[in-house]
């Protein structure tokens, strides 16, 4: 019979003995959903999509089980068992034994949608502690779950290099539209660099039983808090493959959700908790590569939604968008500066200084100084108030303008002397004033470089003249006054080539980060100057 006619007999509420008052159908590429009161069911479709096999009958009874069996192990309340659909003597279908068994379905109690962890994130009654005792009873699950023999074997380092060379084979149709050609060369290399750099540790991992039947599917949507348990659900079922591995994965998945959740604190409690928990030395080694892998696999599948030939062109847009925030995030796992760095955003107002900051700070970490906030503050105004000087007046003078920018520098040293990097956002029109950001990093173990933004004056004065409609921007830059900065403006022309980027900022915002990441890679440790 048709998947189709038993999905539509069990979207009735008759079909089920409760008698619900509704029934909820959630349809997803791989099954349906149905939500009966306090009862769910789910059928697999007979798909076959390479990583999963649903095709026979036999097979989605297997898997059935295999989901029910699996899933008990850190949620055995919900789930309940496996279910026969069946066609009785009439011909009708039903639920339970009949004349015919038609299909099956995992027997669920409905988890309360209200308590999933990512929803209560969003509503921010939650308790940051919540996150460690998810670690702690993540540590114990994997302390407890099977290791040795094919675990190992689909765990170490050949099927960890398999499954890389995998994820960029499938995304090269990608390029150019989720993703540059940029960022998918940085990332290969960057996986394949670690992998050779850190074989001996994937291959002790092994040895140490660190590779075990995880989850393999840990997102926030698959948690669940009520008030006396921590309940994970929804493993993966139908692929060892996704399930076996290092439990530094795991871990990672879930850090790098909370991160593109805008988590960031809870990521890093998170991580640590579960090093406390667990003693495990070598996460801070290989919770960034996981985290780069998984945040380029979830950008890789939701990529796939553009060859869904029924997906409207909003949805398409919406994956694109969504799809490049997680290779971007996979690129953010992927650089890292090798030591503290300054780098200075240099060039006119409206040239693009603050964007490409704000960008790069999200990629690398960096912290940013912004000398418009600065300025701000040191008169006791909000950041957003406006004080519309003439040009080198007021708050705008050049005796002002040097105490922000050494109030600046001050910022900075902080910053570097305590092992961060940092961004300082400015004109730094004046040679002395990037003189004297030079010389914050003497003496210290740390890099320098300059990049300079420039741009077409008509589109410097167009960027001006929509900022200065912007309640939000600290900036007073204005289209008036843009002359005036250009005619004194000392040429950017003292630094070697190895520090000094001249950046275009008319290309798209992408093209200009790629740029920036490509330039301070080549530099690396570099950094004799001057």
């Amino acid at each position: 019979m048709n998947q189709n006619a038993i999905a539509a007999a069990m979207s009735n509420s008759d079909f089920y003995p409760s008698r619900p008052e509704s029934v909820e159908v959630i349809q997803t590429h791989i099954s349906w959903v149905f939500i009966a009161g306090d009862e769910v069911f789910k059928v697999k479709k007979a798909v076959d999509f390479g990583f999963l096999d649903f095709t026979t009958l036999e097979k989605r009874r297997f898997y059935c089980e295999e989901e029910v069996r699996l899933n008990r192990r850190l949620a055995p309340q919900v789930y309940r068992g496996v279910v026969e659909i069946s066609q009785d003597c009439e011909g009708k279908i039903v639920l339970g034994k009949g004349e015919t068994v038609l299909d099956y379905a995992v027997y669920m109690h409905q988890i309360p949608a209200d308590k999933m962890l990512k929803k209560l994130l969003r509503q921010g009654d939650f308790d940051s502690q919540i996150i460690a005792a998810v670690a702690r009873k993540l540590v114990d699950f994997h302390r407890n779950a099977d290791t040795g023999g094919i675990i190992d074997e689909t765990g170490g380092i050949e099927t960890v290099r398999r499954n890389h060379e995998e994820n960029f084979s499938q995304t090269e149709s990608f390029i150019g539209r989720t993703l540059s050609a940029f960022r998918h060369g940085f990332l290969r290399s960057y996986a394949r660099t670690f992998l050779d750099d850190h074989e001996d540790l994937f291959r002790k991992r092994v040895r140490e039983h660190r590779i075990r039947d995880c989850h393999g599917d840990l997102h926030l949507e698959h948690i669940v808090i009520t008030d006396d348990q921590i309940i994970i659900f929804d493993c993966i079922e139908f692929n060892e493959r996704f399930r076996f591995g290092d439990v530094a994965a795991e871990v990672a998945f879930l850090a790098m959700d909370l991160d593109f959740n805008g988590y960031r604190d809870l990521s890093k409690l998170f991580v640590q908790a579960y090093l406390d928990a667990s003693g495990d030395q070598d996460l801070a080694i290989l919770i960034p590569f996981y985290q780069c892998y998984y945040a380029f696999v979830r950008g890789k599948v939701t990529g796939f939604r553009l060859y869904d030939s029924q997906i409207s062109p909003e949805d398409r847009d919406a994956a694109i968008c969504t799809a490049g925030k997680y290779f971007e995030l996979a690129l953010s796992y992927a650089f890292s500066f090798t030591k503290p760095t300054l780098i200075l955003m240099a060039g006119l107002m409206g040239s693009g200084k603050s964007v490409i900051a704000r960008d790069l700070s999200r990629i690398t970490g960096a912290s940013i100084i912004q000398m418009d906030v600065i300025r701000k503050e040191l008169c006791d105004l909000t950041p957003t108030e406006r004080r519309l000087d003439d040009f080198g007046e007021g708050i705008y003078s050049e005796d002002f303008t040097q105490r922000v920018y050494e109030q600046a520098f001050a910022t900075a040293k902080y910053f570097l002397t305590s092992g961060k990097s940092v961004i300082v956002d400015a004109s730094f029109k004046r040679q002395a004033h990037r003189a004297a950001a030079y010389n914050v990093i003497q003496a210290m173990e740390a890099a320098f470089f300059v990049l300079e933004c420039t741009c077409s004056d008509d589109c410097a004065r167009e960027r001006l003249a929509r900022r200065i409609q912007d309640e939000n921007e600290a900036s007073d830059g204005r289209p008036e006054i843009y002359d005036a900065q250009k005619e004194d403006f000392d040429a950017v022309s003292e630094f070697p080539p190895s520090v000094h980027l001249k950046l275009d900022t008319s290309a798209p915002l992408s093209d200009c980060i790629d740029q920036v990441i490509a330039f301070l890679s080549k530099a690396g440790e570099e950094i004799s100057l001057l």
